[in-house]
């Protein structure tokens, strides 16, 4: 089996395990795009090197909402609160966006594991958004 195979495989277990709680899409470019407690989500399957084939997720938490000194704080208390993934402040003028992303190694993780991973990742999605939205 080629790494491409490996990836796509990945990425097709994934879709299956997201799709258990998730409406998930697959982009142009084959990455999952689904919603998760309000979040926008992205995840891809890549292979960092031969055997080192990861999940990588990008969550939009909160997208324009006002830059203030209060979201920065939020988002810092979300960061050293959060167990999965990190969190960035990304300002456009007065607005701003919140986003997490999380890249963790998935080769050899069995449905089960995998599936256990993706649901911590995904209740940390959950928890960081709390106060990020009105």
């Amino acid at each position: 089996m080629t790494e491409q195979d490996i990836v796509a495989a990945l990425q097709d277990r994934a879709r299956l395990a997201l799709g258990q709680f998730a409406d998930v899409s697959v982009g142009d470019d084959g990455s999952l795009g689904f919603s998760y407690a309000g979040a926008l989500c992205s995840l891809r399957a890549v292979a960092l090197s031969p055997g080192l084939e990861v999940l990588a997720l990008t969550a939009v938490l909160a997208w324009d909402r006002p830059s203030s000194g209060t979201l920065r704080a939020r988002v810092a208390v979300r960061n050293s609160e959060s167990q999965f993934g990190s969190i960035s402040l990304t300002t456009h003028g007065s607005q701003a966006d919140v986003v997490m992303r999380y890249t963790f190694p998935a080769s050899g993780l069995d449905d089960e594991p995998l599936m256990t991973m993706l649901v911590l990742v995904l209740s940390g999605v959950e928890k960081a958004r709390v106060g990020l939205v009105p």
